[in-house]
């Protein structure tokens, strides 16, 4: 009998033990709240990110402009292959924000029914495509313009368009994008 007691008072003390354990990770672990922006916080915020949203793109567009200049300058183009060199850049330039499909607020998206939200996500999917063999198209033209010796030297400078959103050589967790 004393050993039945002596087990059933290490279980419990256990179980106590157990249970103090995760109360005192359940306190700790509790989110920190952030107090309420006002209306005013809110739209200086929105404000700020704006104003950096545009140095972002103003960096991305000069980053676009440099690598095609070197380009460019690699393939040494003459006057008769300079039309399509216009044509093909320009066709690869992004989307202005007037020219982009608008999107649908949350709201609205919420509103359709499935069925709605797959048939309007496939239509958004079927003008992307068109954009992209639009360019598929302008690329093709550019490139029979070239010489061998220049097609060479496009197909190694187009390689270095690796992983992810072309963000260097390896994949989205340091994984060889080639491998």
């Amino acid at each position: 009998m004393n050993t039945l007691r002596k087990n059933l008072v290490i279980a419990f003390t256990a179980a106590g033990l157990f249970g103090a354990t995760i109360g005192a990770q359940a306190q700790t672990a509790a989110p920190e709240t952030r107090p309420a922006l006002t209306a005013e916080q809110r739209l200086a915020k929105k404000a700020e990110w704006q104003a950096k949203a545009g140095e972002r793109r103003a960096r991305m567009e000069q980053h676009r402009a440099e690598r095609q200049a070197k380009l460019r300058d690699s393939l040494k183009l003459n006057a008769q292959q300079q039309p399509a060199w216009d044509a093909f850049v320009a066709s690869q330039a992004p989307q202005k924000k007037g020219e982009r499909a608008a999107r649908p607020d949350r709201a609205a998206w919420a509103a359709l029914s499935a069925p709605q939200r797959m048939q309007k996500g496939i239509d958004m999917q079927k003008q992307r495509t068109a954009r992209m063999e639009q360019r598929l198209a302008s690329l093709n033209t550019f490139y029979a313009q070239l010489t061998p010796e220049q097609r060479k030297t496009f197909d190694a400078q187009a390689q270095h368009r690796k992983g992810p959103r072309h963000h260097g050589h390896r994949g989205h967790h340091g994984q060889r994008a080639n491998a």
